[in-house]
C-alpha cells in the first residue's frame, strides 16, 4: 500500500510539471529606448526597483511557485539528503599568518562560518571571531584578514548579508580582545598593515549605483574612522581602481592605479627607510597589457609578476631608483602558464599549468630550477601559506570529486607529507578525469575536462552537466564539490569547458573572449554541447549548462540562441540585461569585458548577445531555473528578475520557468548556515535531475 501510495505521488507529480505553469502575474511597461536609431523595448524596468514592495512581493510570489515545484522533483531524487552525506568530509585546513595559524569552519549546521586560531597545525583551534556575535539581526561573512607585523592584532573584514559592501573590525589575537576600531564604506578592498595601523580602500555609498570615487586611507589604531588619512584618491576619473599591498617586512607601500578607460596602470610606492618616506611614482603610463603587479621585495629590490612582452607570464626584480630596467628573475615559458607565485628568503614556489595539468616548480632568485612536482589531470593545488622564513609551509590539494587535502613541504629538501589524513564517507577513486579537446565554430582547440564513474556506459544517453565561466581572465581550478559527487552517483556525467575569456591559456585566451570579441566564449561553450552530443557522450535531451556570475551570462547566451541543444538550464546570478548593465554598481569598471552601449560597435555587439534581449516570442525555451539572491550588488537580481519576467509570459513557452532568490545573501549565493548552502545546491540538483531523467 504505502509503495502505491508513493508511485502515486511520484506520477502525480510528473503530470503537473508537464502542464504550464501558473506564474505570478506580471504587467508589462512600454518603456522604449533608442541608440543609434534602434528602439530598444524594455517591458519590465519596473523590477530595477528591487526594494519596492510591489517588486518584493512579486518575489515572494515567485519564491513559493519555485518552492513548490522543487519539492515534487525532490520527492524522487532527494538530493538534499544525499548532498549533505557527502558534504561531512573531516579535514583539517589551518592557513599560517605571522606567528598564528587560522582557519574559518562552521561549528554547527546552523551558525556562519567563524575565524578559528591555534598556535601551531598540531594544537586545538579556539575561536578567535564569532560571527553570531556581530550581529542577531543580520547575516555575517568573514570575508579576509591581515595580521600585524607583531602578531599583536588581526584586522578582519566582514560583510553583511552577502554585500560587497564591508567593514573592519580589530582584536587582540591573544585575548581575544576586540578593539573599538569600526572602519564602514569598505569595498574591493585589502588590509595592508604598516606599524599600528593599516592602508585600506572605500567607496561613497551609491547602493546599487555605480561604483566609483574609489579613495585610499590609513587607519591608526585606537582612533575614529574620521580621522584616517587620505592616501591617495582619482577625483578625474572616479572609475579607476586601486590595489594596495605592504611587503613582508612592511618597507614599502605599493600602490597600483589601474585606469581601464585609458588602458593603463600607474604604480606608486612609499619607500620607509628612505629621507623622505612619500608616496612617490614608481612607474607611470605603463600599458595595463604589461599586467604589472608588485609581489614582495627582496631587500631594496621590488619582486613583480608581469606579462610585458609575452602572454603566459615571468616574474622580474626591479629597483625604485631605477625602474624602468627589470630584470628577469623567472622568464616566461611558451608552453606553461605562471598562475601562483610564493616567495621565501632563499627560493621561489611557482604553480604552472601546462596541457591542463599543475605543476609545482621551484627556483632560485638567479632563475635556476631547484625542483618539479608534477600534479596529476583534474586536480589543483592552491595556498603555499606561512612566512618567508618558514622551513615549513602548507598548500591543499584537491579535485572535482577528491576533498581538501592538507600537506607539509619541506622547503629545504621539497618533501611532501598529509598534514592528516582526510576521511570521506563515500569512495573517491570509483571515478575518472578526462581530458578532452574540441574544436570551435573558428577552429580553435578548447580544453575539456569530463568526469565520471568508471563503471559508466557511454552510450549517449547519459545525464550530463556542462559548466563553464570564460571571463575576466579567471582561472577555473578543479575544487571538490559534493555536488557534482551526487550527479555522478546518479549516473551523470560532469563537463567543464575552458572557454575563451578565461585566462586558462594566458593573456591572448582572455583577449580572444573580451569586449568586441566576447561572443566567442558562447560559441566556444555552444559547441561544447555539440562536441559532447555528436562524440555520443550524451544527447540534447539529456544534457544541462549550468554557470555563475559571468558564467550565468555564458548560459543565457547559449539557452536563447541554441535551445534545442539543451534539455535544461541553470544560470546563477547571471548578467543579462546587456542594454543597461554598466548603470548599477560594478557594470560600468566592466565595460573592457562586455564593451559599452555608448559607442555603436559596442552597443550593436551586446544586444547582438544580451539574454534578455533575444528571447522570441515563438520559442519554448528548455526547462530553467534562474538563481539569484536578494543582496547581490555586484550583479543585481533586477537582471534575474527581468530575464524570469520575459521568459515566462510567452504563450509558447511549455516546459517551466522558475526563479529561485536566495533571501538574506548577496552574489556567493546561501551561506547563511551549512543547512542553507546544502539546501541552495540541492534545489539545484533536484531540479536538474529530474529533467533530465524523465522518461
Amino acid at each position: 500500500m504505502r509503495l502505491l501510495f508513493l508511485l502515486a505521488i511520484i506520477l502525480f507529480s510528473e503530470q503537473i510539471y508537464s502542464q504550464r505553469l501558473d506564474y505570478p502575474k506580471t504587467h508589462k511597461e512600454n518603456v522604449l529606448d533608442t541608440f543609434f536609431n534602434k528602439i530598444v523595448i524594455d517591458e519590465y524596468r519596473w523590477l530595477e526597483n528591487i526594494n519596492d514592495s510591489i517588486c518584493k512581493e512579486w518575489v515572494d510570489q515567485q519564491n513559493i511557485l519555485t518552492k513548490n515545484e522543487i519539492k515534487k522533483a525532490a520527492i524522487k531524487h532527494n538530493s538534499n539528503f544525499l548532498i549533505d552525506k557527502y558534504a561531512y568530509v573531516d579535514y583539517d585546513n589551518p592557513i599560517k599568518h605571522k606567528d598564528y595559524y587560522f582557519k574559518l569552519s562552521f561549528y554547527d549546521n546552523f551558525g556562519v562560518p567563524a575565524l578559528f586560531v591555534q598556535n601551531s597545525f598540531k594544537d586545538d583551534p579556539t575561536i578567535l571571531v564569532d560571527p553570531n556575535f556581530i550581529s542577531t539581526k543580520d547575516n555575517i561573512l568573514i570575508e579576509d584578514y591581515e595580521v600585524s607585523l607583531n602578531s599583536k592584532y588581526l584586522a578582519y573584514q566582514f560583510s553583511r548579508n552577502g554585500s560587497d559592501w564591508c567593514e573592519i573590525k580589530v582584536v587582540n589575537i591573544k585575548t581575544g580582545i576586540h578593539k573599538d576600531d569600526h572602519l564602514k564604506n569598505v569595498k574591493f578592498s585589502t588590509i595592508a598593515w604598516k606599524d599600528d595601523g593599516f592602508y585600506y580602500s572605500k567607496y561613497p555609498d551609491n547602493g546599487i549605483g555605480k561604483t566609483q570615487g574609489q579613495e585610499v586611507f590609513y587607519h591608526q589604531l585606537g582612533t575614529e574612522q574620521e580621522a584616517d588619512k587620505l592616501v591617495f584618491k582619482r577625483a578625474n576619473n572616479p572609475d579607476a581602481y586601486f590595489e594596495i599591498c605592504t611587503t613582508s617586512d612592511e618597507r614599502f607601500f605599493i600602490l597600483k592605479e589601474v585606469d581601464e578607460k585609458n588602458s593603463i596602470i600607474n604604480v606608486y610606492y612609499i619607500d620607509f627607510q628612505s629621507k623622505t618616506p612619500v608616496l612617490q611614482p614608481l612607474m607611470i603610463k605603463l600599458p595595463i597589457k604589461d599586467d604589472l603587479s608588485i609581489l614582495d621585495n627582496n631587500g631594496t629590490d621590488l619582486i613583480a609578476f608581469t606579462r610585458r612582452d609575452g602572454n603566459n607570464g615571468m616574474i622580474i626584480k626591479l629597483n625604485p631608483t631605477n625602474p624602468r630596467i627589470w630584470k628577469t628573475v623567472v622568464p616566461e615559458y611558451s608552453s606553461a602558464l605562471l598562475m601562483e607565485v610564493k616567495l621565501l628568503e632563499d627560493k621561489i614556489i611557482t604553480v604552472y599549468l601546462s596541457n591542463g595539468k599543475q605543476q609545482i616548480v621551484f627556483f632560485d632568485y638567479q632563475g635556476n630550477e631547484l625542483q618539479v612536482i608534477p600534479i596529476s589531470f583534474g586536480f589543483s593545488v592552491s595556498g603555499f601559506n606561512g612566512e618567508k622564513t618558514d622551513k615549513e609551509l602548507l598548500f591543499s590539494f584537491e579535485g572535482y570529486t577528491k576533498p581538501k587535502m592538507v600537506y607539509i613541504l619541506n622547503t629545504q629538501n621539497f618533501e611532501l607529507n598529509p598534514l592528516r589524513e582526510t576521511v570521506v564517507n563515500f569512495d573517491f577513486k570509483q571515478f575518472k578525469v578526462k581530458e578532452l579537446e574540441y574544436e570551435s565554430f573558428d577552429g580553435t582547440k578548447v580544453p575539456l575536462s569530463m568526469v565520471y564513474k568508471n563503471e559508466i556506459n557511454l552510450n549517449g544517453n547519459n545525464p550530463t552537466l556542462l559548466k563553464a565561466y570564460g571571463g575576466f581572465g579567471v582561472i577555473e581550478k578543479p575544487h571538490f564539490d559534493e555536488g557534482i559527487v551526487h550527479f555522478l552517483n546518479s549516473g551523470g556525467i560532469f563537463a567543464f569547458a575552458n572557454i575563451r575569456g578565461g585566462g586558462d591559456k594566458g593573456k591572448v585566451w582572455e583577449i580572444q573572449g573580451r569586449g568586441k570579441n566576447k561572443p566567442n566564449s558562447f560559441k566556444d561553450f555552444i559547441a561544447a554541447a555539440e562536441y559532447l552530443i555528436k562524440e555520443g557522450y550524451t544527447s540534447p535531451d539529456k544534457l544541462a549548462i549550468t554557470g555563475g556570475s559571468n558564467g550565468g551570462l555564458v548560459v543565457g547566451v547559449a539557452m536563447t540562441q541554441r535551445p534545442e541543444l539543451f534539455k535544461v538550464a541553470v544560470p546563477v546570478v547571471g548578467v543579462f540585461d546587456m542594454i543597461r548593465f554598466e548603470n548599477f554598481t560594478v557594470g560600468n569598471v566592466h565595460t573592457d569585458e562586455f564593451g559599452s552601449v555608448k559607442d555603436s560597435v559596442g552597443f550593436t555587439n551586446l544586444y547582438s548577445y544580451s539574454p534578455l534581449h533575444n528571447i522570441k516570442d515563438n520559442v519554448n525555451y528548455p526547462a530553467t531555473l534562474i538563481m539569484t539572491s536578494e543582496f547581490d550588488d555586484r550583479v543585481p537580481p533586477l537582471h534575474s528578475y527581468k530575464f524570469a519576467a520575459k521568459l515566462q509570459n510567452r504563450q509558447a513557452q511549455e516546459n517551466p520557468i522558475l526563479l529561485r532568490v536566495e533571501k538574506g545573501a548577496g552574489h556567493s549565493g546561501a551561506f547563511n548556515s551549512f543547512k542553507s548552502l546544502l539546501k541552495e545546491k540541492s534545489d539545484m540538483y533536484d531540479f536538474i535531475l529530474y529533467h533530465l531523467k524523465k522518461n
